[in-house]
C-alpha cells in the first residue's frame, strides 16, 4: 500500500509542478489555487507513504537512500506549505515543488528495501534526519537566491512582466535567504556530529576523510563563512544569493557522492 501512495504522490507532485510552472507565465490566480490544492493532496499521500513504510519496517527507515530522499522532498513541501500559509507567496511553489519532484524521482530509482540495522546503528536515522533537514534549509536558501537574482534582473532591465508581478519583494527574498541558512546550518552541524559519533561507535574512528565526509565538512565550512558574513559583516542581496546557489551545489555533490558509494545504509 505504501508503494501505491508513493506513486500517487509522484503523479500529484508532477501535476502540481506543471500547474505551478503554468502559473509563472499567466495572470490567472486560479492556477495557483489549483496548484496549491494538488500539492496539499500530494503532501497527504506522501505522509501516508512514509508512515506506512515506517510501520512496515518497524523502525525509522531513513537509513535507506530511497527514504532519505523521500523525506527530503516531504520536508521541502512541508516548508513550502508553512511559508504559503503564513505569507501567501504562491510563486514559491513554482520553484520548490519541481525540486521536491526531482528528489522524489531520484528516490524512485533507488532500492526501496529498508536495511535491517545492527543494534549499534539503530540511531543512525537521527544523523540522516538532521542532515536532510539541514539540506532542506539550504535548498530553500537556494530557491530564495534564484528568485532574488531573477527579480533583480527584471527590475534592472525594467521588464515589469507577469513574472515580476508574482515574485516577492527583494527585501523579503533576502530575509528568506538568511533565515533559511540560520535554520539549516545548526541542523547540518548536528547531523555531522551525530554521524561522527555513529562512525566512532561502528568503525572506531570519528573521521575517516573519505570523499563524502570531506565534501560535507567543506560544505559546512562554506555555509559557516556565509552565515558569519551575513550576521556580522552584513553580506546581503546579490552576493548572498550567489553564495547560497554555490553552496547548494556542494550539498548536491555530497549527496551524489554518498549515493554513488553504494546502495546500502546512508553513512
Amino acid at each position: 500500500m505504501a508503494v501505491v501512495f508513493f506513486m500517487a504522490t509522484m503523479v500529484l507532485y508532477f501535476t502540481g509542478t506543471v500547474f505551478f510552472l503554468a502559473y509563472l507565465m499567466r495572470r490567472s490566480e486560479a492556477l495557483s489555487k489549483v496548484s496549491l490544492g494538488i500539492t496539499a493532496v500530494g503532501f497527504g499521500t506522501h505522509t501516508l507513504a512514509l508512515a506506512m513504510r515506517m510501520i512496515g519496517a518497524g523502525q525509522a527507515p531513513l537509513p535507506s537512500f530511497h527514504e532519505a530522499l523521500s523525506f527530503f522532498a516531504w520536508t521541502l513541501v512541508l516548508v513550502f506549505l508553512a511559508v504559503e500559509f503564513r505569507h501567501h507567496i504562491h510563486v514559491l511553489g513554482s520553484f520548490i515543488l519541481p525540486l521536491a519532484l526531482l528528489s522524489l524521482v531520484s528516490a524512485a530509482v533507488l532500492p526501496e528495501q529498508v536495511p535491517t540495522l545492527k543494534p549499534v546503528l539503530k540511531t543512525l536515522w537521527v544523523h540522516v534526519a538532521l542532515s536532510m533537514l539541514g539540506a532542506v534549509g539550504f535548498a530553500v536558501a537556494f530557491v530564495a537566491g534564484v528568485m532574488y537574482l531573477i527579480q533583480d534582473g527584471l527590475l534592472k532591465s525594467k521588464r515589469f512582466n507577469v513574472l515580476y508581478a508574482k515574485l516577492p519583494a527583494l527585501d523579503f527574498l533576502d530575509h528568506l535567504n538568511q533565515q533559511s541558512i540560520v535554520f539549516g546550518f545548526p541542523l547540518l552541524t548536528l547531523g555531522i556530529i551525530t554521524g561522527a559519533i555513529s562512525a566512532g561507535l561502528t568503525k572506531g574512528s570519528y573521521l575517516s576523510w573519505n570523499p563524502e565526509q570531506t565534501w560535507a565538512l567543506v560544505t559546512w565550512f562554506f555555509y559557516f563563512v556565509v552565515l558569519l558574513g551575513r550576521l556580522t559583516v552584513g553580506w546581503r542581496a546579490k552576493r548572498a544569493a550567489y553564495l547560497t546557489i554555490i553552496g547548494f551545489a556542494g550539498v548536491i555533490l555530497t549527496l551524489v557522492g554518498v549515493v554513488l558509494k553504494g546502495h546500502g545504509p546512508v553513512s
